[in-house]
């Protein structure tokens, strides 16, 4: 699928993948991207969700500081890479350009006006500021990193909202868990799934933590919730 450009808020423009589901229809999904940019995981995830019958698009956020990201998690080159880039991101502003998506998506002709979103690691926090913070119809974070920090949003919450959390995560540990749960768990708009025994990314197909097992029922869910809430 080609990569489509988007208006920034602020100004200027970012790309963004988007793949389009073979019936022509459906409604829209932003895909929030982990700390290695749109590369192919990414990709991967969209033409998945597009296969589902989505239109699943993923917006370049690190594009402020260095356009057209992909790097991959096998190198420990590219891992100091995409930390560097983490610590330079602008999170209220990529959550302005996910609002930028959103809008974008909603108006791809054959999307049904509906639209949310599912995040993996930086995007799983985004995918939780995307329940706060914007209009998205349902949205789903994988492991996101650092959602303890921002629990006084959760008042804002308006549409359903799925958590997939690692049990074993070293970058979300117990006492940022707990917060989570203490802080969200009494949500009805809100779902959260621990993982025993996981660490962090044991979604991301190819990479260190993958556990298929544990991924086909986080993704099982994923797309029971999504079909739910955006049919």
């Amino acid at each position: 699928m080609p990569d489509v450009t988007i208006s920034a808020a602020d100004g200027g423009k970012f790309s963004a993948y988007l793949a389009k589901p073979a019936a022509g229809r459906g409604a829209g999904l932003v895909v929030c991207q982990e700390i290695f940019g749109v590369n192919k995981v990414m990709r991967d995830l969209c033409d998945g969700y597009a296969r589902e019958g989505y239109f699943a698009i993923c917006p370049d956020l690190f594009w402020r500081q260095q356009p057209g990201i992909q790097i991959t998690d096998k190198t420990e080159e590219e891992w100091k890479q995409a930390f560097k880039l983490y610590q330079g991101f602008d999170v209220d502003k990529g959550v302005e350009d996910l609002k930028s998506t959103l809008a974008y998506v909603r108006f791809v002709p054959g999307c049904n006006s509906k639209a949310g979103s599912v995040g993996y690691c930086l995007g799983g926090k985004l995918a939780y500021l995307m329940a706060t913070r914007t209009t998205s119809d349902a949205n789903v974070g994988y492991y996101g990193v650092g959602i303890e920090a921002a629990l006084d949003e959760a008042k804002n919450i308006k549409k359903p909202l799925l958590l997939h959390i690692a049990e074993k995560d070293a970058y979300c540990p117990p006492e940022a868990q707990a917060k989570i749960k203490a802080g969200l768990g009494a949500s009805r708009l809100v779902t959260i799934d621990t993982y025993p025994g996981m660490d962090h990314a044991f979604a991301r197909v190819g990479g260190q933590h993958y556990d298929k097992a544990s991924a086909d029922l986080a993704n099982k869910r994923t797309s029971e919730f999504l079909k739910k809430s955006l049919a």
